[in-house]
């Protein structure tokens, strides 16, 4: 069907098709229309342009009047833990007492806490809660979404985490890429036998998980405490030979070497960044992987916000994500994430946009399908009341929320 959408106050976002990702002084621009007007076709973007170059109203079955909405491209978020059993509100006060993430952990808290109610979660009630969640996301902007296994820790509860994952995928409602994160932590059963649950990770989960064609991606949580920059790599090794690119959280709680790892392995992304300094953005300086900063877990954990501004200072395509997972960052508003990424990181409205967006695409490999509005992407958009200027968004923190939602050229609820 032909659709045209027409009285646009704004349409923000607007990128050729060879740009994949943004960098140095495209990073701060967005190019807009005002007055503007957008056409698309099973919905996939056919035109757009200002109202001086309005399409005969005829040549389509379908007319949607913006009534002066802003519009621009949907938020992508590429981290999130969205699948998992349970809230973890018992741990919110005890990260008000003054327990650290660490703290949390050793008392059996945390990633162990989830991956205990797991077990025994029903695969139907998994899915009902991610896709409530996602619905909720949804509202709120985000279009695509990356989703992690990683509170199982076993071989059959991983797998049923990504079974899960991929149902969600094939009602293709929206894109969707799935991570093997079996490495999150060690299983209580193997602290005695670190490289037992490693062969396992290698031996079973990944080539299970890709018989069963149920990943996209493998991550590991390579952290002092966790998984080595050693262990790290010879688990990327491993998914790398079987085809599968890595995508890992590195330096959140110190600086691991999980970035070095990460570009040695070809890493897609490296995520968290909270501790880098100087020598780790020089080593992504020259590689193709995308740093990923996550500044909702450092509003939750009051920890050091990954360094942004230097980031994109050194001609780095940042990416900024969710993290949304019940312990760490127990929300996927990434309309928040854009206003803590200006408060808190110094961002410019359009540099946090365009970390939302394209790059966020490119940290997904969607970068020709979503990301900006771009002929022949999908008319995936959010609608915003009316004529809101870019810098509104992020400027009301917590309060801005579109009033319309398309994915795929369909508006969703």
């Amino acid at each position: 069907m032909k659709s045209l959408i027409k009285n646009i106050g704004i349409l923000y976002g607007i990128q050729p098709i060879e740009k994949k990702r943004l960098t140095g002084n495209d990073i701060k621009t967005v190019t807009h229309i005002e007055n503007a007007w957008l056409s698309f076709e099973n919905g996939r973007i056919t035109g757009f342009g200002n109202n001086t170059s309005l399409p005969e109203l005829s040549h389509f079955e379908e007319i949607i009047d913006a009534e002066g909405d802003t519009v621009m491209p949907g938020l992508i978020d590429s981290h999130t833990h969205i699948i998992f059993p349970k809230t973890r509100e018992e741990e919110f006060k005890m990260k008000i007492e003054g327990k650290s993430y660490e703290e949390i952990a050793a008392a059996g808290g945390g990633i162990l806490n989830s991956a205990k109610a797991m077990q025994n979660m029903d695969s139907e009630d998994l899915f009902n809660t991610a896709m409530q969640r996602i619905q909720d996301c949804i509202s709120m902007g985000t279009v695509a979404f990356e989703l992690k296994s990683g509170y199982g820790l076993t071989t059959e509860t991983e797998l049923k985490i990504l079974e899960v994952a991929t149902r969600i995928k094939k009602l293709n409602l929206f894109h969707t890429k799935r991570t093997l994160l079996g490495a999150h932590a060690l299983p209580p059963d193997y602290k005695q036998n670190r490289t037992a649950y490693i062969d396992k990770v290698k031996t079973e989960m990944i080539p299970l998980a890709i018989q069963k064609e149920l990943v996209d991606y493998v991550d590991v949580f390579c952290e002092n405490g966790f998984f080595t920059p050693e262990e790290t790599e010879d688990i990327l090794t491993i998914a790398s030979q079987s085809g599968l690119k890595a995508k890992i959280h590195v330096n959140q709680l110190s600086v691991s070497g999980g970035v070095q790892v990460g570009v040695k392995c070809g890493a897609l992304t490296v995520d968290h960044l909270e501790n880098i300094g100087q020598a780790e953005i020089d080593i992504l300086s020259g590689s193709s992987t995308m740093p990923v900063a996550l500044p909702g877990c450092s509003f939750y954990l009051n920890m050091p916000y990954t360094p942004a501004r230097a980031i994109i200072e050194a001609g780095l395509p940042l990416v900024l994500a969710s993290d949304f997972n019940p312990g760490s960052c127990p929300s996927g508003n990434l309309l928040f994430v854009w206003s803590l990424a200006c408060i808190k990181m110094k961002l410019l409205p359009e540099e946090a946009f365009n970390a939302l967006t394209l790059n966020a695409a490119a940290a997904l490999e969607l970068q020709d399908e979503l990301g900006s509005i771009t002929i022949g992407k999908e008319a995936s958009l959010l609608f915003f009341k009316p004529k809101t200027t870019l810098a509104l968004i992020p400027y009301h923190f917590s309060m801005s929320k579109p009033n319309l939602v398309m994915i795929r050229g369909k508006f969703r609820s």
